[in-house]
């Protein structure tokens, strides 16, 4: 841990000016980004007394080496600023305060010829209109099945789609009525996208006259005695019925907001918000972050800044109803304003309706905390007694924060490929893995070890050239991928594996980076010049955490190897021709649809494709006049492919 006031910047050196600041550690890696309304008096906040931080905060204080910053003209330039480097940088030191998970949202893709109603998650796309979020992809499936009978809208892919137009036959929806097939011309384009439209406007709240039309349809269906459709109807509007039970009305005055509440202890706090559109609960969501201060004012702020800002941000509603405002509330309702384009409304409700709702969100949030706090007391401890056995049992001066795991997949010494998992602080960090093509060493070896001794030199090569120079490419901004090194490399394997990878080590004069081996037979950790294993008791949160890395990285080399493998493994009719390549069989698979139709085209037709001359194209029809008895095949199965799964 370095000494905070050996990079303390002079007072007299930091302006007042409101700004952002990082900090760096070391190896120039930026650990943490905050912003101020004074750098002068926030940064020289840092290098007081360092026992009165935030355990957390000084804990970044000592692991950092220097710090620098960025004035800017408006409390609001600040807040973009803050957000672009965090999301840029991913700093270690600043929490997390949005859930990592992806939810799922019932989305209608109005910007196309067809729209078509689906469950879609992470970044938002233009052209369709999103609802939710649901909490689980199955509640948007049982209300989309409701929802076809009165607005079938259609819901396939574009390849079943295309294939029903070609075959003039709809799918099994198409069918039994819960879709409108448009691909053989039961309605036409306009008169689907305004059932998609309707279908819009009921799941935005719109949902009474809706109901009410089908009520009176049923009426006149029953006054002229057509029971049948009368009885048709009675059962659309119980399908809207059920389906708008499963959202309460909650705010009558059918308001949109987003409803958030916080429950905190020293260590984290459990988050939950409600999302209310038209009045109604349209989802909900919550999780628990671990806290980097004390003050829940900036914490607030943190919270809103990560769950709307960035491509992956959640829509602003016209309303957002927090617990506490922030500190600068007025520059957090500016931004939330640009990114909505149009005014919000950033409150504590007081009273009524919506300060009731308040309370039931909060209430969630303290059962959430207590049920993680079972949980949290065996996982924080289990986390900091691990990485403590590790550096006791291999002997390291300090804990080992960062851990790097290889492994090494193939198929007899064919499509070899390596991985790289990163562990930091006992949590897996996968935006950090790696993936290694090993292309054989100068022996013309494809066994474990020369596979690992490649993978590691290319890496520690890299880190030794990303080193020299700054941490982030100045060209791109972004940070350079190996230019920070591990406290301990574990490589899957006995003596041979740790023997090739302190070989590299050594060979590139890095000595500040332990490895260690994990054997499976025994589980036994092997370091580099010793005869015998190092045995770590079965029950110990160590080799829990070495088993961990060991098997993400086994899964994260296999799921590679497979990936390229089954690129490799299927071939069809068109490979093997003279003169056509990739580029070219995708073109003809693009122009035909199959390789059935590509042998069933004449050499005019084939020429007509971008790429394909008359002389390859009657080489094409010569070729495949000639195999017509060959069909394709998988080779990992031994399968016949059909016609529509020969891809090149």
């Amino acid at each position: 841990m370095a000494d905070p006031s050996t990079y303390r910047p002079a007072p007299g050196s930091i302006p007042t000016d409101p700004g952002v600041y990082r900090f760096r550690d070391e190896h120039g890696r930026v650990i943490y980004v905050g912003k101020a309304k004074s750098l002068r008096s926030r940064l020289s906040s840092y290098f007081q007394d360092i026992s009165a931080l935030h355990p957390r905060t000084s804990r970044m204080v000592r692991t950092g080496a220097s710090v620098e910053w960025t004035v800017v003209a408006t409390e609001v330039e600040a807040l973009q600023l803050e957000y672009a480097w965090i999301k840029e940088f991913d700093p270690r030191f600043n929490v997390k305060y949005r859930d990592d998970k992806s939810y799922p949202y019932l989305a209608v893709t109005m910007g196309e010829d067809y729209p078509r109603a689906q469950v879609l998650r992470g970044a938002k796309r233009k052209g369709t209109r999103y609802f939710g979020p649901y909490a689980h992809a199955w509640a948007i499936r049982e209300t989309l099945d409701l929802l076809l009978r009165v607005f079938p809208v259609r819901t396939c892919s574009k390849g079943v789609f295309r294939r029903a137009e070609q075959s003039g036959r709809p799918c099994l929806l198409g069918y039994i009525d819960k879709c409108s097939a448009p691909c053989v011309g039961r309605v036409s384009a306009d008169e689907h996208r305004a059932i998609a439209r309707e279908l819009c406007d009921f799941l935005a709240g719109d949902t009474a006259r809706f109901v009410r039309r089908l009520e009176r349809q049923m009426k006149a269906a029953a006054a002229d005695l057509d029971f049948e459709q009368a009885a048709r109807l009675r059962d659309d509007v119980a399908a809207l019925t059920k389906a708008l039970e499963k959202s309460a009305v909650v705010l009558p005055d059918g308001t949109d907001a987003d409803v958030f509440a916080l429950a905190d202890d020293e260590l984290e706090v459990a988050i939950q918000v409600f999302h209310v559109r038209g009045g109604r609960i349209r989802g909900q969501r919550g999780w628990v972050a671990e806290k980097d201060a004390e003050d829940l004012p900036e914490l607030v702020e943190h919270l809103l800044q990560q769950v709307y800002g960035g491509e992956g941000g959640e829509g602003v509603p016209r309303e957002v109803l927090v617990p506490v405002l922030p500190a600068d509330a007025d520059g957090v309702a500016a931004w939330l304003g640009e990114r909505r384009g149009s005014a919000t409304n950033l409150r504590v409700p007081q009273r009524g309706d919506k300060r009731s709702l308040m309370e039931t969100v909060a209430r969630n949030a303290e059962q959430s905390l207590a049920r993680h706090k079972v949980a949290r007391a065996g996982d924080l401890t289990a986390r900091s007694q691990a990485l403590q056995e590790l550096q006791e049992a291999l002997g390291l001066d300090d804990a080992p924060l960062r851990i790097e795991g290889y492994d090494i997949s193939h198929v007899q010494g064919s499509d070899v490929v390596g991985s790289m998992v990163v562990f930091e602080d006992g949590l897996v960090r996968k935006p950090e893995y790696r993936r290694f093509i090993v292309r054989g060493d100068v022996d013309g070896r494809t066994d474990d070890t020369a596979a690992m001794h490649e993978v590691l030199t290319r890496r520690f090569q890299r880190h030794l050239k990303d080193r020299e120079r700054d941490a982030t490419d100045p060209e791109t901004g972004e940070a350079r991928r190996f230019a920070y090194p591990p406290n301990l490399v574990v490589v899957d394997g006995g003596a041979p594996q740790v023997a090739a990878a302190q070989q590299v080590l050594d060979e590139l004069g890095v000595d500040d980076v332990a490895v260690v081996g994990l054997a499976k037979r025994l589980e036994e950790v092997w370091v580099p010049g010793d005869d015998h294993p190092v045995i770590l008791a079965r029950n110990s949160e160590a080799l829990y955490l070495l088993q961990r890395l060991r098997d993400e990285a086994h899964r994260f080399a296999n799921t590679f190897h497979r990936e390229r493998r089954s690129k490799s493994m299927t071939r069809s009719a068109l490979d093997g021709i003279p003169g056509l390549g990739e580029a070219r069989r995708k073109a003809l698979l693009a122009r035909f649809g199959s390789v059935k139709r590509v042998r069933a085209a004449t050499a005019d037709e084939l020429a007509e494709v971008p790429g394909i001359g008359p002389a390859l194209a009657q080489r094409i029809a010569a070729e495949l006049a000639g195999r017509t008895t060959e069909p394709a095949v998988n080779l990992t199965t031994g399968e016949v492919l059909d016609e529509g799964e020969q891809q090149s």
